[in-house]
């Protein structure tokens, strides 16, 4: 028999097109099957939709545009996913695949079933036939990338399950039996416009020599019933399985956090408040409980965590997917209903716990956490693990006394001085010594002062920061600026309380700082430490603390650009011939989105030359210090400040530049357990600044 073999005739393309049922009877019982699969497909996420319904109120509609470019950026443009090189080609294969296959079956659909008759022609040729041939073939190679991934490469941040791998083998077999029933129809048919379906006419030469027609007939309907019944099978078990991300995360995507990492914590209202943090499923947001479904699995935020690459239990993977399995078995009991029989027949509310030892939820996981959000930043479909971690620990701490030792002596030490330095021997003020800075108390008239200028507990009160601050003052001094402190009235800001969990105490020491900054009238603030700079940015105007708020790297450059401060003695600078590398502070970076300004600083330092750590800038891994583990004695093989000290004694620099007092003061402990011979310095880029353009002679103060 003759066959087309791919040659385009000479025929008129506008008549192009194909017999949709072409060789199959009982076309009637598609249609029934479809309404089984539509009722299970839409009653699963109906369930869904009732569990998520019984969280907390939360605001996620409101500002449409904002939304809409998160949703198209990453949802539509899949643009965290793609970040990993591998993992982003398959999927991006496979979702893309997946939309052009959606799209020719609703063109067949409405090519049959209704009067608009639009699979013909051009349309046909190109559409239906070229590109949806394409890109099956894409779902084909994206699939087999996968299963190379999982079932050959086995990376460590994967979750192993037998559902993912027949979610492989089931997406195949749909696209390899569409290809099958395509090629020997074309082959029976000899169908004039083969070539137009490269894929499908491939099957076709190669069935041809090997089968009969009536062979190929009888295949063609065997398979198309099975493709067909899979195929239905398959959209009636997404909602039950993880596929259902396919709808899941573009929504979570859609309805994510707009406001950046450092402002996601939410306040308590502990006068109305029936507990205090989170340790049940019900004191979850339904956004929250978006989340837990939302997870792909696909563990970029447990590969990135600081606390997990040291050794430490914390997953922020496997806390979502345990909270997940938590939600999905006893969600409808603890969740829709509101309550459930614990167990001894009284019908009593249960209180689900969420927190325990025997799963990724334990205290000893969730007090392992920096708050660097480094798992946020990862998460491709926006999952906020970082805020639930921060939750659950307020439960512990505020409703069971149950902190670590370190940071209960910490939190004492808020309570009683007001700064989280219990041996400190420092007050607010020594660092002052030598210098004429002005505080807000003894001012005539403080509204005189231009900025004030916070320094922070781990700038006033450690020792190896005292030279940050001091280099901050003076280079403001040099630029002109009116500028003064508030002295013995500072308190800590309440950040190392609010992230261990003691919501309580970080509202009164917030409070507190509110009341005296308002009595000077205090409009802008310059700090070096970025958690305190989150803390006034993103957290104080709660209550009612608004200022224009700046990190110090930020003023500086702005002193510089504008002429303010002279840094035309940086080009013969002491830095000049060293190899600079810097740390992104996580709450300067990540937490608030600054990343150039200090790097603005130290390319004015000579020719001081940057190299940039691998993980740098969005991407940054911790200093160790954040979430409060600035005060827990870790142990010797799990310590996070040493495995980012090696990452950045590897570039090969001499200087270690650093913007937060916390990173200072890991990374030098971490710098010299690290450095061996070599004489590698951890500074600040006030101090670096300060050296370059500070009077002859002057080093850093």
């Amino acid at each position: 028999m003759f066959r087309v073999g791919g040659t385009v005739p000479p025929m008129d393309p506008t008549q192009a097109t194909r017999e949709v049922f072409w060789n199959i009877e009982y076309t009637w019982l598609v249609y029934v099957l479809m309404v089984p699969t539509l009722a299970v497909f839409g009653w699963g996420f109906w369930l869904k939709i009732r569990r998520w319904r019984a969280g907390q109120p939360e605001v996620r509609f409101d500002r449409l545009g904002e939304r809409m470019q998160l949703f198209l950026k990453n949802a539509v443009g899949q643009g965290r996913t793609i970040k990993r090189r591998y993992a982003g080609i398959f999927h991006t294969l496979v979702y893309t695949g997946f939309i052009v296959l959606f799209l020719a079956t609703t063109v067949v659909a409405i090519h049959h079933d209704t009067p608009l008759h639009i699979m013909k022609g051009h349309f046909y040729l190109i559409f239906q036939s070229l590109t949806v041939d394409i890109f099956g073939l894409f779902v084909m190679v994206g699939v087999a990338l996968a299963a190379i991934r999982r079932w050959i490469s086995k990376p460590k941040l994967l979750v192993y399950t037998d559902e993912a791998s027949w979610i492989l083998v089931t997406i195949f077999v749909m696209a390899l039996t569409g290809f099958m029933i395509e090629g020997w129809r074309i082959a029976v048919t000899d169908d004039p416009w083969a070539a137009w379906s490269p894929i499908g006419n491939l099957f076709a030469l190669a069935s041809d020599p090997l089968m009969s027609d009536a062979a190929m007939q009888t295949g063609h309907v065997a398979i198309w019933w099975f493709h067909l019944v899979v195929a239905f099978g398959w959209i009636a078990w997404v909602p039950f399985s993880k596929m259902s991300h396919v709808f899941t995360a573009p929504l979570n995507i859609f309805t994510a956090n707009l406001d950046g990492y450092g402002g996601s914590l939410k306040t308590i209202d502990f006068e109305t408040a029936e507990r205090f943090g989170i340790n049940h499923l019900g004191d979850f947001t339904w956004k929250d409980l978006l989340d837990f479904d939302a997870c792909t699995e696909c563990g970029r935020c447990t590969d990135v965590c600081p606390a997990n690459t040291v050794g430490k239990s914390l997953s922020p993977r496997d806390i979502i997917l345990d909270l997940q399995a938590l939600m999905h078995k006893r969600g409808d009991t603890v969740l829709v209903s509101g309550n459930g029989d614990n167990g001894n027949g009284s019908g009593e509310v249960e209180l689900l716990p969420i927190i325990d030892q025997k799963t990724a939820v334990s205290p000893e996981a969730l007090f392992a956490c920096t708050t660097c959000a480094a798992c946020m930043e990862a998460c491709p479909v926006h999952i906020a693990q970082m805020p639930k971690i921060v939750a659950a620990r307020r439960y512990l701490g505020m409703e069971e006394a149950d902190f670590p030792e370190g940071m209960l002596d910490m939190m004492n030490s808020l309570e009683s001085r007001q700064h989280p330095f219990a041996g400190t021997q420092f007050s607010r003020v020594d660092w002052t010594e030598g210098l004429d800075i002005d505080v807000m108390a003894e001012m005539d008239d403080p509204h005189e002062a231009e900025v004030l200028m916070w320094v922070g507990c781990g700038g006033a009160l450690v020792e190896r920061n005292r030279n940050t601050v001091r280099a901050t003052a003076k280079l403001l001094q040099k630029a002109g600026v009116k500028f003064a402190i508030l002295g013995r009235e500072e308190s800590c800001t309440g950040d190392p309380a609010r992230r261990v969990g003691n919501e309580f105490l970080f509202e009164m020491l917030a409070k507190g700082n509110v009341e005296t900054m308002q009595r000077y009238g205090v409009r802008k603030v310059v700090t070096s430490c970025p958690h305190c700079f989150n803390s006034f940015r993103n957290e104080y105007p709660q209550f009612g603390g608004s200022y224009e708020v700046y990190h110090h790297s930020q003023f500086l450059d702005q002193l510089l650009e504008s002429g303010r401060l002279d840094g035309n003695g940086a080009a013969v600078s002491s830095n000049g011939s060293s190899t600079i590398t810097f740390h992104d502070p996580c709450y300067l970076g990540r937490h608030n989105g600054e990343y150039d300004a200090p790097r603005n600083l130290l390319a004015k330092l000579g020719d001081a030359r940057q190299v940039e750590m691998e993980r740098s800038r969005n991407t940054s891994f911790c200093c160790g210090g954040g979430g409060g583990m600035a005060f827990v004695d870790e142990p010797p093989d799990q310590r996070v400040n040493q495995e980012r000290a090696q990452e950045a004694v590897d570039t090969g620099a001499d200087v270690v530049a650093v913007g937060c007092p916390f990173c200072a003061t890991m990374l030098d402990d971490g710098v010299n357990a690290r450095r061996g011979d070599r004489d590698v310095k951890v500074k600040d880029v006030a101090e670096l600044l300060w050296d370059a353009v500070g009077e002859p002679g002057q080093a850093a103060p």
